[in-house]
């Protein structure tokens, strides 16, 4: 084993720390997906013009094909005891993993940010209650009020008090978090019962598209951008999978886990903003802005716990863990992995989360779609390379050689970067004309409504185009060694 390319928290995991359970993982998935995130996007597919049903059945089956990725991934991690970026080494290369690595990475970083952001906001809020003068505060810092900014840097440390006492505390921190966010949600729902006189609201909802092509037409990239939602994970899930008992927790938790409270915290989610509508005369879809018009102390109180605790589940969990091992794995003889969820949060800021939530319709379609278009050609690289080309056999010892199986060329499979581009290119003109960097006219127009399929194209294109180049490297291989020798 190459010193270089490891260090403890690289390694297989021992038999010892494989002790997750169904629970564990379920309690994970409860922890993650109640958030801030989940009820925004459920109530923007309202405001897009989907009724309670079209939003529910986008956000169920959104969450319900990424679970297929995810427990496909989950595997490795579950029998070889690794994390992400040392199974990215199996098809991209011992320094080809770099790539999906950082990728994966920075988008984390992003999600860090944003997730950091709220909970600072909520964290203000409460600062407002004790201090009403405090939203007069003048003064700026990154382009926000002074005191907001200091409320952000506040919950930035709480969540990396946790990742410096490492992945077990995290683990018992989603265990004892889980009921509470789950009466916090119900409570949530019951106030928007009591006070919109029942949820008849919600119900009567209906759908504001004139026609069949115009509902598809938000649909498909709504549900893209759904799947975007957890397309990270979907990737560094071995991270949490490595420490499972058997291949039946990760399956059975996470297929109990994740679709059911995503969809469950969705409806919360439709529900409460259908009911602002009668309550306050607007739809509410920013749970931040509905708890400020709270008038009980205990109540506003209660919200912001609920809030901070949510927010703190999901960011150490989904969005530290993943790309500290990844920084971890640039250069693991300097980098461990509380420096790398340190370089994690550093960078959460730097990427400024208050101007990516300024906008919902730009959340999905920009933030969550974008980044969709490059894990997807990913995932397809390393399914297609674990499952097909290798029959999910790996040499271990040869993923910490720097010269061995992985190595490749100079420590790149060039075969799986081709195979990344071709599954980024089609998505790239879409990108380009979301962004507003040129106009639909000044490129390919059929290829940009790709953008909206951005995750399944990246994900086909790219698994199929490198299983066929590794199976027909394979193939001459076989061929070559088949060849009878002449003396």
């Amino acid at each position: 084993m190459d010193k270089e390319l490891a260090n403890k928290d690289l390694t297989p995991v021992t038999k010892k720390q494989k002790n997750w359970t169904i629970f564990n993982f379920f309690s994970l998935w409860v922890g993650m997906a109640i958030q801030i995130p989940t009820y925004m996007m459920a109530s923007s597919l309202i405001e897009g013009g989907m009724n309670w049903f079209q939003a529910l059945f986008t956000i169920f089956l959104g969450n319900l094909i990424v679970l297929i990725p995810m427990i496909l991934n989950g595997h490795v991690g579950a029998k070889y005891g690794i994390p992400y970026p040392v199974f990215a080494r199996a098809s991209f290369g011992i320094l080809g993993s770099n790539i999906p690595a950082l990728l994966r990475a920075f988008v984390a970083c992003g999600w860090f940010g944003i997730q950091t952001w709220i909970g600072g906001t909520a964290i203000y809020t409460l600062v407002l209650q004790v201090w009403p003068e405090a939203g007069l505060f003048k003064g700026e810092m990154l382009g926000i009020g002074l005191i907001p900014f200091i409320c952000f840097m506040i919950f930035w440390f709480m969540n990396l008090f946790f990742v410096w006492h490492g992945l077990n505390s995290i683990k018992w921190l989603e265990t004892l978090c889980a009921p509470f966010l789950i009466l916090g949600g119900m409570a949530l729902l019951y106030w928007a019962y009591m006070n919109a006189d029942g949820l008849s609201t919600v119900f009567h909802t209906t759908s504001q598209f004139e026609s069949t092509s115009a509902f598809y037409k938000f649909f498909f990239p709504a549900l893209t951008g759904i799947i975007g939602f957890w397309a990270t994970l979907s990737l560094n899930i071995p991270d949490f999978t490595r420490y499972a008992k058997n291949q039946r927790a990760q399956i059975l938790g996470q297929a109990l886990g994740l679709p059911a409270t995503m969809t469950f915290f969705a409806f919360i989610g439709v529900a409460v903003t259908s009911s602002t509508l009668s309550i306050y005369g607007e739809a509410i879809w920013d749970p931040i802005i509905l708890i400020q018009k709270f008038d009980n102390p205990l109540i506003v109180t209660f919200s912001v716990i609920t809030i901070l605790l949510a927010t703190l589940t999901t960011n150490v969990a989904a969005n530290v863990v993943g790309p500290a091992n990844d920084f971890s794995n640039l250069a693991p003889k300097y980098i461990d992995f509380k420096r790398g969820g340190l370089i994690t949060g550093i960078l959460g800021i730097l990427m400024m989360p208050w101007k990516l939530l300024a906008d919902p319709t730009g959340y999905i379609f920009t933030w969550l779609i974008g980044y969709s278009a490059l894990l997807g050609p990913i995932a397809g690289i390393i399914l297609v390379d674990y499952f097909v080309v290798r029959r999910t056999v790996l040499n271990i010892d040869a993923l910490y050689q720097r010269e061995g199986e992985y190595s490749y060329s100079h420590g790149y499979n060039l075969k799986a970067i081709i195979a990344f581009i071709l599954g980024v290119l089609p998505n790239l003109p879409g990108f380009l004309v979301q962004i507003k960097v040129c106009s639909p006219d000044s490129v390919f127009e059929f290829l940009v409504p790709l953008y909206h399929y951005a995750w399944f194209i990246g994900l086909f294109i790219s698994g199929i185009s490198y299983g066929l180049m590794m199976v027909s490297e394979r193939r001459s291989e076989q061929i070559i060694e088949a060849q009878p020798t002449f003396a």
